[in-house]
């Protein structure tokens, strides 16, 4: 992995064998990001998504491990513990040009990333839901 900072645009390169959620996590920690947006598309070789059923409250996964190209990564950072907080959605698509997405658990380059961290001023928290009891950590306004 490197990347470069240029303002509040982080734009980074995530290398084979290297698995995305770490590094995004890792990059935000070490640029103190708690706020802002993730773009980016690639080349993936493992993937790891979900779909979050509020009924049950719990994701059902899905594992692909094959050669997929990462067509959409998007997420935002925010903040939660004091640590920056991930929510990242994913889309690839299989040689045939099947597609699949999701929640974004895990994925392991295949070839390359290039993602776009775009920070934000101001603080925008996570709290388990209070309202409607889906169980997710939902945005939360000082």
């Amino acid at each position: 992995m490197d990347y470069r900072r240029f303002g509040n645009t982080v734009v980074v390169r995530i290398d084979r064998y290297e698995e995305v959620m770490e590094k995004l996590a890792e990059i935000c920690e070490k640029e103190g990001i708690l706020l802002g947006s993730i773009s980016g598309l690639g080349a993936a070789s493992f993937v790891e998504m979900g779909l979050y059923d509020v009924e049950k409250k719990a994701f059902t996964g899905t594992i692909l491990e094959q050669p997929l190209e990462v067509t959409s990564l998007i997420g935002s950072v925010t903040e939660m513990g004091g640590k920056p907080y991930l929510h990242v959605h994913i889309g690839v698509a299989d040689a045939a040009g099947k597609a699949y997405g999701g929640h974004l658990k895990k994925c392991v380059i295949g070839g390359t990333a290039e993602i776009f961290i775009q920070a934000a001023d101001g603080h925008v928290g996570r709290k388990e839901d209070w309202f409607s009891e889906t169980g997710l950590n939902l945005y939360h306004f000082d």
